[in-house]
C-alpha cells in the first residue's frame, strides 16, 4: 500500500513556518514527499470576497480560519501589499528541493487564480500561469514538471497552459485514478493524477468526524490497488496540527505502507500510456468545499 502526500502550501506564513516544520517532521521519519509552492504575492485577505458564496461561512466557523492563519495574513492584500513568497523564501523553497523533495507549482497569485481563472480568457490564463514558471525558475533554476492548481480550479485555458509547459503531470482535480483529460472533443497531453481522499480542513469540525478519529478514518479508507493521494496544507498539517498528522504517518509507517512521490507516480502510469483512461473533466460540488471544483468524469 502506496501513500503519495501533496503539500499545497498557500501563503507566506505557511512557507515560512508551516514548510520548515514539514521538512523536520519528514527527515525524522524518512518520508519524501510532493510540495507545491505559491510563487507570487499572498494575498489572503482578498478572500473576503467568497463571503458570499455557498458554503463559505460555515467552512470559516468549524476550520477556524483565523486560529489556523493568522490575522496578519487574513490582512495580506487588505490592510497592505501581500507580501512575495518566493522572494521571501526562497532559501526555505531550495532547501525543500536540496533535501530530496518533490517541487512544483502550486500557483503565482493564489487568490487571483482561486477566485478569477474560470472569468480569464485563454490569454490571461497563460500569462498568469507564465508568472508561476518564471517564478520557479528563478528560485530553483529549472523548469518546473508538476502543478495542482488552487483550490482545484482548472479549466480547457490551464489545461492548454500546461501541455504548452510540457508538464510531466497536473494535479488539479479530485477522482479516483491517474487520467488524460477531455473537455468537449479536445484530449489535453499532460497527465492528471486527481486526489481521492478528503482534505482535513473538509471534515474538521464536522460532528461525524471528531479530530480523534480522523487517523482510523484516513487509514481505513487507503486502497491497496492504487496510490492513495493525500493532499496536505503547510498551514494545517504543518502548523496548527502538525503533532496529528506526525501520529498519522508514523501509524502509517508502522503498519507496512509506503509514502512516494507524486512525480513517482506519474512516472509509473506514464510507462504505459496505453493503459491509461481518458475521463471527462468536469466541473461539480463535493461535500466540505464551498463552491465548484475540477473533478474527474466517465
Amino acid at each position: 500500500m502506496q501513500i503519495a502526500i501533496k503539500i499545497d502550501v498557500d501563503t507566506e506564513r505557511g512557507t515560512r513556518i508551516g514548510v520548515p516544520q514539514m521538512l523536520t517532521l519528514f527527515a525524522e521519519l524518512k518520508i519524501p514527499a510532493t510540495f507545491l509552492f505559491s510563487l507570487g504575492p499572498d494575498n489572503t485577505g482578498r478572500a473576503i470576497k467568497r463571503i458570499f458564496r455557498p458554503g463559505f461561512l460555515k467552512k470559516v466557523r468549524r476550520t477556524n480560519v483565523v486560529g489556523t492563519y493568522g490575522l496578519g495574513t487574513l490582512l495580506n492584500g487588505v490592510l497592505w501589499p501581500g507580501p512575495h513568497i518566493a522572494k521571501r523564501n526562497k532559501a526555505i523553497m531550495q532547501l525543500t528541493k536540496a533535501l530530496g523533495h518533490e517541487v512544483g507549482i502550486h500557483c503565482y497569485d493564489h487568490i487571483r487564480w482561486q477566485d478569477g481563472v474560470q472569468k480569464m480568457s485563454a490569454e490571461e490564463v497563460q500569462k498568469e500561469f507564465q508568472k508561476a514558471l518564471d517564478e520557479f525558475k528563478n528560485v530553483f533554476d529549472c523548469e518546473a514538471k508538476a502543478a495542482g492548481t488552487a483550490g482545484w480550479q482548472a479549466n480547457a485555458h490551464s489545461l492548454t497552459a500546461y501541455d504548452q509547459a510540457h508538464l510531466l503531470y497536473g494535479s488539479d482535480s479530485r477522482g479516483h485514478c491517474p487520467f488524460f483529460p477531455k473537455i468537449g472533443e479536445k484530449v489535453f497531453e499532460t497527465l492528471q493524477i486527481p486526489s481521492a481522499l478528503p482534505t482535513l480542513d473538509e471534515l474538521l469540525g464536522l460532528p461525524e468526524y471528531p479530530l480523534s478519529s480522523l487517523k482510523s478514518f484516513y487509514l481505513s479508507q487507503l486502497k491497496t490497488d492504487q496510490v492513495n493521494i493525500l493532499t496536505t496544507h503547510a498551514e494545517l498539517e504543518g502548523m496548527v496540527y502538525l503533532n496529528w498528522f506526525k501520529d498519522f504517518c508514523r501509524t502509517a509507517l508502522d503498519q507496512g505502507i509506503e509514502f512516494v512521490t507524486m512525480e513517482s507516480v506519474a512516472r509509473e502510469a506514464l510507462a504505459d500510456r496505453a493503459k491509461i483512461p481518458v475521463c471527462e473533466f468536469v466541473q461539480g460540488t463535493l461535500p466540505g468545499r464551498s463552491g465548484t471544483l475540477a473533478i474527474q468524469g466517465e
